[in-house]
This record gives C-alpha cells, structure tokens and sequence, in this order.
C-alpha cells in the first residue's frame, strides 16, 4: 500500500472526543477505563488515522496567507466535487448551482425539513435510526415515525416496504429521510431496493432528503448507487447531502453540501439556510475540501475501503466464531459495526448496561446502541489500526466474554 493504516496516532490533548470525551457525556459516551488499561476508541464515528496528506497541505499552503477575510467560493471547488462524483458515482450532469455549501449534513436536513413540513408533522425513517437524526428532528419539533428494517433468511438488513407506504399513508407524510449507505447497519443498497424505495416515495408524493455522507466508505463486494441517479424522478424528488468529513476524518473542520437538480427544491432548501446568515463557509475546509479530492484523495480512499473491509471481516468472523449470543450482519459500507446482544444477555442473565460497563473497563470504548433503536444493540467504530481491533477483541475474550 502506498498509504500507511497501520500507524498508532495518539488522540489525547488533541480536540477528540473520541478519547478525551469519555465520562464527559453520560447517556452519550463511554465511561473512562479502569486504571491500568489504554483507551481504545471505537464509538464515535470518526477514524484513527492519518489523512491524506494532500489536505493538511493544502490547508497549510492557504494558512501561509496571513489575511481570511471575506471570500467566495473558488472555482476549483466545484469542480473538484463534480469531478469526484462523475469519477466516483458516474454523476453526469452535475453543475455548479446544483451544489449548495452547508454547515453540516443535519443542519441540512433541517433546513430541508422545514422548507417542505410543518413542526409538529410526521416524518419517516427507518430504524434502527442514526442518532443525530433523532435528536435534530425531535429536538426542531418534529415527530418521528419509524418504519423498522428487518433482517431476511441470510440476516441482511431489508426494507419493509409495505410498511414503509402503509405509515406514509396514515401519519400524512410528505418528507422522508433515507441514510444511503445506512447508518448504523452498514447497509449498501442494492438499485432494485432504491428503486422500490423512491416508488413508495413517489406515489405518496415525499420530498426525499438522502443522507448520503457515508457514500465513499463502500466496502469490498459492493458498490454506492446515489439515490438521484435511479430515475428522472428521483433526480427531481431527492436533495442529497453529502461531506468529505466521514471519508477523510474531517468533522473537526465543518463542511458539507447538498446536490439538488430540481429548481424548486433547491430555491427553497437555499432560502432556509441562508435566511439565518449562519451557513456560511469557512475558508480553511474549503481548501481541505479541494485537498481531499485530489488526485491522491482517489488513491488513498481506496486503499482505506480495503483496510475497513479487511477491519470488518476479521470483526465479523471473530464475534461469530467466539461469541455465543451476540447476533451482528455483516456491514456492506461505513466503518460501524452494529451488535445484537439480546439472546447474550438473555442467556447470561446481565442487561446491556452490565455488558458495556465491561467493555468500558479494559478500555473497548464501544458505544450503546438503544439510542440508535436498537434495544440490546452495541455500535462498534472499526476505523482504527488492525492490531489495535485485534487487542480490542483480546480484552474483550479475556475480561468481557471469558472464551
């Protein structure tokens, strides 16, 4: 590889909650180990390495400048997000005005929401359901209604969509969220899924706002297909959300956009967003931004997918072979890892509280899924160096799991 995934970098007194967070939170973050064992952080959804070099270069080449003042966005942005997805995602047709700088992806998804719905309207999404969703829509005065994923014969996580059409029905909705790839499943949507999906979608006539800031993160065997490239419709019903932050460990800068192609759904996305005079684009993570996508970008985001797939495999093959009870399907995208401990606890005869305490103690700082909707569900951050997974799963088989 041209890019090292090995190294171990440490965190510590560097602005990550990641591992100077824990205790910090209760409810949100693990509690800190006990004395005598190291941090290993794999509950907070950014990564535990390096960046591309290209970005802290190009950041540091425009920092050389002492001036930051006012300034629009350059050229070269909008072309380096055009060119990343025609490369990547065989987009044609993006232009610069279908792109829209925003502050981050869920602020765009209120922003959306409340250019197409009432608060106190209902909402669709599916759960088990990303965090920062439930707290954004609940917390702007939106009422959530779940239709939940179910696992077929191979346990790979399914759309109901039945259930999908029947609540859009009864709730009234006209505004759906749809996490592609999904977080926390991992799940990468297969196109005949997507096009059920955006069929429900259209004939209960929903705006759909698609998530999708986990799209570069695809892992071996499958492949991102961008919900807007499934029909004119879907290009035309969907405004897209997407960042560099997840795919090169950029959340700490602030930087998203939106892809919208219909006039109207982008007239009025822009009209919330830039009423409150407060999306507004910070100079530095435009530049990270147009570093990231860079040639090497390319180069180093695949060399990445490889080493999460290699991450996930041996998770996923460690936890089947050795632990009785903890049910997990194996994720097609993202760096997340999403538990069913239910039949462990049950058989066991702790709750989940116990089983993450456990972990928190020997320093697995593995996060508590029943906020993701999941009741007996354990969020695992795999985007670290593979020896230090590899430890991770040694104290868990030594003091959790006792193999």
């Amino acid at each position: 590889m041209r890019y090292d995934f090995t190294k171990i970098i440490d965190r510590h007194g560097k602005d990550a909650i990641a591992v100077d967070g824990l205790g910090k939170n209760p409810g949100f973050a693990p509690e800190p180990p006990k004395d005598g064992f190291d941090v290993i952080p794999m509950w907070v959804a950014d990564m535990n390495f390096e960046t591309v070099p290209t970005i802290p270069k190009a950041i540091m080449d425009r920092a050389v400048h002492p001036a930051y003042g006012y300034f629009s966005p350059v050229e070269e942005y909008y072309d380096s997000i055009i060119r990343w997805h025609k490369i990547r995602n065989n987009v044609e047709g993006l232009m610069p005005e279908y792109i829209g700088y925003e502050n981050g992806v869920l602020g765009g998804v209120i922003s959306a929401l409340t250019a197409f719905a009432a608060p106190g309207d209902a909402v669709l999404l599916h759960s088990p359901t990303y965090i920062g969703f439930t707290k954004c829509i609940t917390e702007n005065g939106y009422k959530i209604v779940h239709s939940p994923l179910k696992k077929d014969e191979k346990g790979i996580w399914r759309m109901d969509y039945e259930d999908m059409d029947a609540k859009l029905k009864a709730n009234n909705i006209h505004v759906a969220v749809f996490c592609s790839p999904h977080n926390p499943t991992g799940r990468v949507w297969e196109r005949w899924e997507i096009e059920e999906a955006m069929e429900v979608y259209k004939n209960n006539e929903c705006v759909v706002i698609a998530d999708e800031i986990w799209s570069d993160l695809i892992l071996k065997g499958s492949r991102h297909i961008p919900t807007q490239s499934i029909s004119p419709d879907a290009r035309n019903r969907t405004i897209a959300f997407y960042a560099p932050s997840k795919t090169f460990n950029l959340a700490g800068l602030v930087g998203s956009y939106h892809i919208v192609f219909n006039r109207m759904l982008r007239d009025r996305l822009e009209a919330k967003s830039r009423k409150s005079h407060y999306n507004t684009m910070n100079v530095l993570s435009m530049h990270a931004l147009i570093g990231a996508y860079e040639a090497e970008g390319y180069t180093w985001v695949n060399e990445l997918c490889q080493v999460l797939s290699e991450n996930v495999e041996y998770a996923v093959n460690h936890i089947r072979d050795y632990y009785r009870g903890i049910n997990v399907s194996k994720p097609q995208g993202t760096y997340m890892l999403f538990l069913d401990c239910e039949d462990w606890c049950e058989e066991n005869y702790k709750s989940l509280d116990e089983l993450l305490k456990a972990g928190w103690d020997v320093g697995v700082a593995w996060q508590d899924g029943r906020p993701f909707h999941q009741e007996y569900g354990i969020r695992m951050n795999l985007a670290l160096p593979l020896s230090r997974e590899k430890e991770a799963f040694e104290r868990l088989d030594e003091y959790v799991f006792h193999v």
